[in-house]
């Protein structure tokens, strides 16, 4: 696949997104409904109805790219959401866990390491 740096957030989509939609059309949901900005370089992922198509939108060096990813068989599993919640904020774990068609919310991490005499943040 391709590794993320830890500053680059993604930025996943709770509702459908009508997969017909080009690259102006997920810039304009991504600025008008979210309010994000899409020239930030983090990743924007929009799934399908039917939950096996994803399209991932962010911007570099000076053009928009977007990774458009359709499963033969099964479909995508969305981490757990807050109700109300337009989106959900991912690591590149859980984007990797996403577009392999791995669970996340049934996936379980190790507790992070903390140093002796520290709290955990």
């Amino acid at each position: 696949m391709f590794s993320l740096p830890a500053s680059v957030r993604v930025v996943l989509a709770t509702t459908p997104v009508d997969m017909r939609k080009s690259i102006d059309g997920l810039m304009a949901l991504v600025r008008a409904e979210w309010g994000e900005d899409v020239y930030s370089g983090h990743l924007f992922a929009f799934v399908s109805r039917r939950g096996d198509r994803v399209k991932v939108l962010t911007w570099s060096r000076g053009g928009f790219v977007l990774l458009y990813k359709r499963l033969e068989t099964g479909r995508f599993w969305l981490p757990p959401v807050d109700a109300g919640a337009q989106v959900v904020h991912l690591d590149a774990t859980q984007l990797a866990m996403l577009l392999d068609g791995i669970d996340v919310a049934q996936v379980r991490r190790q507790p992070a390491w903390t140093p002796p005499g520290r709290t955990g943040t």
